[in-house]
């Protein structure tokens, strides 16, 4: 009893929101069935009347409810068309022919109606990914069952095998794999130590973990991508924007001319019946639908196929821009780089031993909160290095730190401040010099008697090769690369990775510029980046693009597409994505605008049945609705 309740609940609320319930057309068709039926049977004809009036309400009662509220609103639509178009059969006695037209129409709308809310089933089944209950471990270690709502940052929370994970999180204890391909597309589960991040409603595969909450439920990964996905359903294509314009004017012109159509060929001499008639189905066959419907159909489905693959694009605009780039600007740090310093030399002065001076340095940075410091922790680590225990650091800015080691001063940071620290005179060798010439950043070692060197790096991420590579092959003109850093790390990397251009040194304001002239100058741009100083940039570009969800939220807010995977092969991807859509959308549109032509003109020169103009024209908006769902198809 109670489905039956929510059906009818359901069906209620599609018809006050103004969409097609699918029986509709199964009720429209019972309806006429009845009064075709009662017509030949010589029923009482109230009883024919309740059966033709019972097709019409229900193949017309939402056309109805969309149409007078256009109208409040001042605007035309093509359901006016249609609900004058049988409102005329019916006042000439054509009343099968009007109940056909209702259905095949009501039909046609329950069945877009569906369409399109496959195109949408993908994004709005990330609401079920949030679990409403989290396992809370209090300040004793006792498992409390409370509302995800209601964690904060700081809290622990327990997840066991089978369970999603309830909010963002920091694996705390234990060790575990998680099925996050909901929230970043990624096929295979994806293995979670100690101390690494974990996306609210991914799924634990693996063991029991203990988390520490990193953000409050409203707050996650999964509540940012609704909220963005919610954004972009709302937000319209310059095409979209274009139709729904175009829309107005044309059903104005279509009534215009039907009157013409009746008025014109009566005075004429043509019987009343007859120039009406022809003019009612010339309502039908002028309608736009078809033309309306063709690119919402496509671009809401490419929003939907973007999102499965972890492509966030905010709207249907940043889509058609993507179809058509010139240039991508790229940021250097967290962008094509990890994000993270390693060290990936260590060099050992005069007779010194390099896993000594790789030990005494990471003695000292371990008492330091420095963001190289973690660099050289984790190399000693990585090493299996014995740990070597530093006291008593001193931090001086710019310059370097300083500890006691066993007893001994060690001084790490710039030559020169490690020279006078530590009396030791330090003679780097010709490979320091050459590093620090190819644009790492060097540090210096010195204490205990022995001295060093270590270049650290921020690593160009594994596939920036391969995604520049794939971006021109697909026709994007010119890469560029704008970053704040020295022109010998701008230069290393751009090298490494393929780019084309690299401007070095650049401040916010900069990077705004450069971006500025390129679009002065025609091109279309796309900007990639993830951190605060990248927000203006992001808006100035033609497209903004944000790295990963999980990045700043000025880069998200400013971005008009989202890698929530954080992958540089995502963008070519995003830009195939984009170039089929375009291309289905100018089919729909060059296919449906045909459609129309010819049959307004076989209508003007040789008449056209009523029931035949409906379906040519309800034909042609089902195939460009199929037409366009073909963007849900994986890209080869």
């Amino acid at each position: 009893m109670a489905s039956k309740t929510q059906s009818r609940e359901s069906w209620t609320a599609s018809i006050a929101a103004g969409k097609e319930p699918i029986w509709t057309p199964a009720a429209c068709a019972g309806g006429a069935a009845l009064g075709w039926l009662g017509s030949y049977q010589a029923w009482p004809v109230a009883l024919v009347a309740l059966a033709w009036t019972t097709a019409y309400v229900a193949g017309g009662g939402v056309s109805l409810v969309r149409t007078v509220r256009s109208l409040r609103a001042r605007q035309l639509d093509v359901d006016l068309l249609m609900l004058l178009s049988a409102a005329g059969a019916a006042v000439i006695g054509e009343h099968a022919e009007g109940a056909i037209l209702l259905f095949l129409f009501s039909l046609s709308k329950a069945l877009e109606a569906r369409a399109l809310r496959r195109t949408t089933h993908a994004i709005e089944s990330l609401m079920d990914l949030r679990p409403d209950r989290a396992t809370k471990l209090d300040s004793s270690g006792r498992e409390i069952l409370v509302a995800v709502e209601g964690l904060t940052p700081g809290e622990f929370v327990r997840v066991r095998p089978g369970e999603r994970i309830p909010v963002d999180a920091r694996v705390e204890t234990g060790t575990t794999a998680v099925d996050q391909a909901a929230i970043t597309g990624e096929s295979m589960p994806v293995t979670k130590a100690i101390g690494e991040s974990i996306f609210a409603g991914s799924i634990n595969v693996g063991g029991t973990v203990t988390l520490r909450v990193e953000r409050s439920s409203s707050d996650s990964t999964l509540s940012r991508i609704i909220r963005l996905v919610e954004g972009a359903r709302e937000a319209k294509a310059p095409t979209q924007r274009f139709i729904d314009r175009f829309q107005q004017g044309y059903t104005a012109t279509v009534l215009f001319a039907a009157s013409v159509a009746i008025i014109l060929p009566y005075l004429l001499g043509t019987p009343f019946d007859d120039a009406f008639y022809r003019a009612m189905t010339l309502l039908v066959v002028a309608s736009p639908c078809a033309v309306v419907i063709s690119t919402p159909a496509t671009i809401l489905a490419a929003l939907a196929h973007g999102a499965r693959r972890g492509l966030l694009f905010k709207g249907g605009a940043p889509l058609e821009e993507l179809a058509d780039l010139d240039v991508v600007a790229f940021d250097k740090t967290g962008t094509l780089t990890v994000g993270r310093p390693v060290v990936t030399e260590v060099l050992a002065f005069g007779e010194a031993d390099a896993d000594l001076v790789l030990s005494l340095a990471a003695a000292v940075e371990r008492l330091s909160e420095h963001h190289l410091a973690r660099a050289i922790v984790e190399r000693s680590e990585a090493l299996g290095l014995e740990p070597m225990i530093g006291a008593n650091l001193r931090n001086v800015r710019g310059q370097g730190a300083l500890a006691e080691v066993d007893g001994a001063l060690v001084a790490v940071g710039r030559r020169e401040f490690v020279e006078l620290e530590s009396g030791i005179g330090v003679l780097p060798s010709a490979m320091a010099l050459e590093l620090e010439a190819a644009g790492s950043t060097v540090v210096f070692v010195a204490g205990k008697g022995v001295s060093g060197a270590m270049a650290i790096e921020d690593q160009v991420r594994p596939e920036a090769t391969t995604a520049l590579a794939e971006l021109k092959s697909i026709g994007v003109g010119r890469s560029l690369l704008l970053t704040g850093d020295n022109a010998q790390v701008a230069q290393r990397v751009a090298a490494q990775v393929g780019i084309d251009d690299w401007r070095a040194g650049l401040m916010p304001e900069d990077k705004v510029a450069a971006l500025q002239a390129l679009i002065k100058h025609g091109d279309r741009v796309a900007m990639v980046g993830d951190g605060v100083n990248d927000a203006p940039a992001l808006a100035t570009a033609s497209i903004g693009i944000a790295m990963g969800i999980t990045g700043t939220d000025a880069a998200l807010e400013t971005a008009d597409l989202v890698l929530v995977r954080d992958e540089l092969t995502l963008l070519a991807y995003a830009a195939r994505l984009s170039r089929r859509a375009h291309r289905l959308v100018t089919q729909n549109l060059a296919f449906s605008c045909a459609v129309i032509a010819v049959l307004v003109v076989t209508n003007l020169v040789h008449g056209l049945s009523l029931p035949l103009g409906v379906l040519g024209h309800e034909g042609s908006t089902l195939i460009v609705i199929l037409n366009g769902l073909r963007v849900l198809r994986p890209l080869e």
